[in-house]
């Protein structure tokens, strides 16, 4: 664990009576790594990119008839599992407070060793105030980006890459947050950007935008009048009061203006007429709380109606907020989203993204990265290594969303081969692989988490098995089951975390949490008895298919495929009888299937349709 002091302005003499503990392997991980550099420093919040490589494990699979070996006796197995080192490229992004800057600029410095570049990409106004300060620490050159070329070239990134990255957002529904699916063609959209002002941008491709317009009236509108009429300095104290608020002792209301006669306007009582409207009248102190929620939504509605009126003069229907004033605050999101609908008669989305933070400094990554041309690869979230989206309910999360010192991470990997969307799919944008959303259905989350929390020792002891000859592997297996616990509890209270929760992202998270402590396949030996058993059984089954009429055939492949499949070590009811029976094969399988009808039974559609196809 390394311990630095914070510091205020980022000057070396300047000191605060705070410290921050950094341990590495959390914090900036793989830096000794690193080898290029980005960094967006805004009003209060530092996001730094660094690109890094990192060693792991792989599990291979080679056939022995590719070696050479004779696979005829009965004792050989049916191929050969070898693990080998394997070096691949991995993104991290980290995001703290400006308050810690210069400890963590002289800890990157302290560690760093095989940078590759002499230059660090840098972004946000604060780019101008630190360029010194970083130069002077890390001993790099700075090269400032335009900070709309880089919030765009990052949402661009994280939209294309991330699955369940946009969401929408409805303070009243259970899920609060919707998460979209990847859609394979991402243009045309809207990006409203709400800083001090508001940026209002057209994105049409990955390299044509436009700044169509904006406002004056933004975020620092918001918190400059909210100081004078509070006297609360600090923006989210602001936005906490104005969640507590009640704008309507303060705003003049529809129903105040017109009284019953309203309903013949074919408009609501409970509208905003007049913002700070009964103030003016009222011979009467107003609570801070209430002041502030009215100012909210006065800032809300005029951004939100001048994002709708953009949105339908360029004829788009996505439009994607990002900036200091949303920062994921359900209060802002809430007011906005209302806005949005109100103006567009719902004909137009309000859409928020789970990593809207960091786009500039992606962006001003992937500008200085643009000779490695990082955009002809896919790459993934490492769930292992990345925090999440933080929730700001505290019905949700008891403990405080803003906490001095906190670390915000997030991590990507790139991936073996490109991802391309399947041309067989009717249609992609709607596609979704998952049964269940279990971020949607209460019942089922419950089920799943509790699952796979109870299989946790048994993956850790086939983790263990799985390296015989090595002297720290129950070392890293205990690792691996603190670190996955951890993510299983972070997932029970914050089930959006990760966007749309499933068992297939469960399974994921379980994967990259293996994968982290250097266990590629804990399952990899085990599957290869379970198929060499399968091999010797398969021309007896052939032969038993091949006997039986057209349609009996069609049956029993079906069950056939059923009672494979059932040989899961992911499913805990399969895992307790295949630990208890080491006999139990394909055979008895097929005699556990109940009979037909099946929960899910569409045999008679599918073997009609297939008569149609062979006639």
């Amino acid at each position: 664990m390394a311990e630095c002091g914070a510091s205020g302005s980022g000057s070396s003499g300047d000191s605060l009576d705070k410290s921050i503990t950094l341990p590495p392997d959390e914090i900036f991980r793989n830096l000794e790594n690193a080898k290029r550099f980005a960094i967006d420093i805004g009003g209060s919040l530092t996001k730094l990119a660094y690109y890094s490589t990192v060693q792991h494990k792989v599990a291979r699979v080679r056939s022995f008839e590719s070696s050479g070996r004779d696979t005829e006796q009965d004792h050989e197995p049916p191929y050969e599992i070898s693990v080998q080192e394997e070096v691949t490229a991995r993104l991290h992004f980290v995001k703290f407070e400006n308050t810690y800057i210069e400890a963590c600029l002289d800890f990157i410095k302290d560690h760093l060793v095989n940078t590759e570049t002499k230059v660090i990409q840098a972004t946000g106004g604060g780019a101008y105030k630190f360029k010194d300060l970083i130069e002077e620490k890390l001993r790099l050159k700075v090269d400032k980006e335009d900070v709309m070329t880089c919030l765009i070239k990052g949402c661009n990134f994280v939209l294309r890459n991330i699955p369940h990255e946009a969401f929408a957002y409805q303070k009243d529904s259970d899920p609060e947050f919707r998460f979209q699916t990847n859609h394979p063609d991402i243009f045309p959209y809207l990006l409203v950007n709400i800083g001090s002002g508001v940026s209002i941008v057209k994105v049409e491709t990955e390299d044509r935008f436009e700044w169509v317009g904006g406002s004056s009236i933004g975020g620092g509108t918001f918190w400059g009048l909210g100081a004078l009429l509070t006297k609360t300095k600090k923006f989210d104290e602001l936005l906490h009061l104005a969640s507590k608020g009640q704008h309507t002792s303060v705003d003049m209301l529809v129903q105040d203006v017109y009284g019953g006669a309203h309903q013949t306007l074919g408009l609501s009582g409970d509208l905003i007429a007049s913002s700070f409207g009964k103030s003016a009248a009222a011979d009467k102190e107003f609570s801070k709380e209430d002041m502030a929620k009215s100012l909210l939504h006065m800032i809300s509605n005029d951004i939100g109606q001048l994002a709708c009126l953009y949105a339908k003069l360029h004829c788009l229907d996505r439009v994607y907020f990002g900036g200091f004033f949303i920062r994921g605050h359900p209060v802002t999101m809430r007011t906005i989203t209302y806005s949005i609908n109100f103006f567009s008669k719902g004909e137009v989305q309000a859409l928020f993204l789970r990593h809207e933070g960091y786009l500039g400094a992606i962006g001003a990554f992937l500008k200085g990265a643009e000779q490695d041309n990082p955009n002809q690869y896919s790459w993934g979230e490492n769930y292992a290594g990345s925090s999440g989206l933080m929730s700001s309910s505290p019905e949700l999360c008891p403990t405080q969303r803003v906490r001095s010192g906190t670390f915000d991470l997030l991590e990507m990997d790139r991936l073996e081969r490109p991802l391309a969307n399947l041309p067989l799919l009717l249609d992609p944008s709607s596609y979704v692989p998952d049964t269940v959303d279990l971020t949607d259905d209460a019942l089922a989350r419950k089920y799943w988490l509790t699952c796979f929390e109870e299989a946790l020792d048994g993956v850790v002891k086939r983790a263990v098995a799985s390296q015989p000859g090595s002297v720290d592997a129950a070392e890293r297996a205990e690792k691996f089951r603190q670190k996955y616990w951890r993510k299983l509890q972070t997932l029970r209270h914050q089930p959006f975390a990760y966007g749309t929760l499933t068992v297939r992202s469960l399974l994921d998270t379980r994967e990259h949490c293996l994968n982290e402590f250097n266990f590629p396949d804990p399952y990899s030996k085990v599957k290869q008895k379970e198929n060499g058993v399968a091999l010797k059984c398969f021309p007896r089954v052939i032969r038993c298919l091949d006997a039986l009429g057209w349609e009996e055939r069609q049956l029993a492949l079906v069950k056939g495929l059923l009672a494979g499949n059932v040989f899961d070590w992911g499913a805990k009811a399969v895992s307790d009888v295949l630990e208890s029976d080491p006999q139990f094969g394909f055979e008895e399988a097929k005699s556990k299937l109940q009979e037909r009808p099946w929960l899910v039974d569409s045999y008679g559609k599918w073997l009609q349709r297939l008569k149609i196809t062979v006639e």
